[in-house]
């Protein structure tokens, strides 16, 4: 577990990533427990964890093998239009998309990526699916023994962030982050600042290959607040005097020996 000083546009000067290794998520963990477990020693009161949505899906059981799913027609001629690094680009996805949006709207969709793009314009298909598709992850990117499961998003990601800061003493966000440059806050617990968390995240701390560290503690070691957390709305057991039981307070992180800044895989 190496810190990282983040060095983004828009992060102030003093925010350390740690990226948490963790044994194998399994369907039907507890969440709580394994979490509580990884940030043993590294998080604080006061810190962000920030959980990966494929870790959480895949715990609460959220996932299907691609061969349980039989592409149609629609599924099939499309993804053969789709961009090599986009998640419909594989038919088993795009089915999922279909089944979940209706053959109607993923049609106009379509219809208006292709004018989209006659006017100069993309994202139209992502952006009349919205959440129907962009909680959808294809399966190339997916650890053994998920590398062939089309992973869905995680339910309640609301709830079971509040549940986790409520439970471990700091603060809870589950993002879909990716090594694009692209993060999105699908969860968090009350005092978080999505928007300030997918600007921290945009470089990937969590890893898209074989890391295994669903888990990214976002320490704060800068003069002040922390810049993630909404002032003045702290979760009681976070800004308590007491020190909870499950979070570290004397041991300092260690020393910071990398950056990572724009541009930086």
């Amino acid at each position: 577990m190496i810190p990282v000083a983040i060095r983004e546009t828009g992060v102030p000067e003093g925010l350390v990533a740690i990226p948490v290794r963790t044994r194998l998520i399994a369907p039907g963990d507890d969440l709580t427990v394994l979490v509580r477990e990884a940030i043993h020693g590294i998080a604080r009161p006061g810190d962000v964890v920030v959980i990966a949505e494929t870790a959480v899906a895949i715990a609460q059981s959220r996932f299907i093998p691609a061969e349980f799913i039989r592409p149609s027609p629609l599924a099939l001629a499309l993804s053969r239009r789709a961009g090599a690094l986009a998640t419909v680009s594989q038919p088993e996805s795009l089915q999922l998309v279909i089944d979940q949006a209706g053959t109607p709207k993923v049609l106009w969709a379509a219809f208006a990526h292709v004018v989209g793009k006659l006017r100069g314009k993309t994202g139209a298909f992502y952006e009349i699916l919205g959440q129907e598709i962009a909680t959808i992850d294809g399966y190339t990117g997916t650890l053994p023994p998920y590398e062939r499961a089309i992973v869905l998003g995680p339910a309640e990601p609301d709830r079971v962030s509040r549940e986790l800061g409520d439970a471990l003493g700091v603060h809870v966000a589950i993002v879909d982050a990716n090594d694009l440059r692209r993060a999105k806050t699908l969860g968090a617990s009350n005092a978080i600042d999505r928007a300030a968390v997918e600007r921290a995240l945009i470089g990937n701390p969590h890893g898209n290959g074989d890391e295994q560290t669903p888990i990214v503690v976002l320490a704060w070691r800068g003069a002040g607040p922390h810049p993630l957390v909404v002032p003045n709305d702290a979760p009681s057991d976070v800004t308590q005097s007491a020190p909870h039981p499950d979070v570290t307070q004397s041991a300092p992180h260690p020393d910071v020996t990398l950056s990572l800044s724009k541009g930086e895989p």
